[in-house]
């Protein structure tokens, strides 16, 4: 593993690169079982927020020896920091995919898994969802961000799209500018399916940790942006927004492989 020089990240951040996907999923896995280990002693739990896609098959390592054991699965909420407006058993769910590939391999409880209500619409799902991290909050599951009163996520954990989008927050889109909301939902994705919900900028910025994971050379532009530049470039004329993903309280880590760093790399 390599440390990259912070530049202009600050000292709260941090970029890792690996030369395997193996060696990034055996460090994210420990980093996620510290994160862990940490939160359980000082608050009696850990919350973390997933997204979909490659992410999640990089958290197999914590389904193995020693994690399966030394983990104490049964002090995790589980929740998504996007997801699309699907059936949980439909082929796109993040829910399903994660269910799949990590929570039936783990001691996670059912009732510490949050996931959307798929039986009603886009916007009434992000009202629910909502709801639901309202009322975590009000017994003190959830922690609260000093600085805003949003939700404070022990660890956030999100990928980023080749046009530089977390969680379903893309380029451009109005979705960047809302501050009041804690989730919303979007019915017009540039990637399939169109109707999703998601964390907003502000929650996500008031997490105690956020990890961005970053795979693949046709990341590597999106990554060169978010990491090295300033919040006013641009990535086919929008503002990126893993650039903007910046925690108020809590620390940032890049976890990447050679590929996805090879234009940071380049710059160093």
């Amino acid at each position: 593993m390599a440390s990259l020089n912070s530049g202009d990240l600050g000292s709260r951040n941090e970029s890792r690169v690996f030369e395997s996907l193996d060696e990034l999923a055996t460090d994210l896995a420990e980093y996620i079982s510290q994160l862990s280990e940490i939160s359980v002693k000082e608050r009696g739990v850990f919350t973390i927020a997933l997204t979909g896609g490659p992410l999640i098959s990089l958290l197999g390592k914590l389904c193995e020896a020693p994690y399966n054991k030394t983990v104490d699965w049964t002090k995790w909420y589980v929740f998504w920091a996007d997801e699309r407006a699907v059936a949980k058993n439909h082929v796109d769910s993040n829910y399903k995919l994660t269910k799949d590939e990590f929570l039936s391999k783990v001691s996670v409880l059912n009732s510490h898994i949050h996931s959307i209500n798929d039986n009603v619409t886009v916007d009434q799902a992000a009202t629910d969802y909502e709801f639901v991290i309202r009322q975590l909050v009000k017994v003190r599951t959830l922690d609260v961000s000093e600085s805003n009163d949003c939700p404070k996520f022990d660890l956030i954990l999100l990928s980023i799209g080749s046009d530089g989008h977390v969680a379903s927050l893309f380029p451009g889109h109005p979705a960047l500018e809302l501050r009041e909301d804690w989730v919303t939902y979007i019915t017009n994705s540039p990637v399939s399916p169109p109707e999703r919900i998601t964390f907003t900028l502000p929650v996500i910025n008031s997490a105690s940790n956020v990890a961005i994971v970053a795979v693949g050379e046709d990341k590597a532009s999106a990554v060169q942006l978010s990491i090295n530049q300033g919040n006013t470039d641009v990535l086919s004329g929008c503002s990126v927004p893993a650039r903007m993903v910046q925690p108020t309280e809590g620390k940032l880590v890049w976890f990447l492989d050679k590929p996805a760093a090879s234009s940071v790399l380049s710059d160093q």
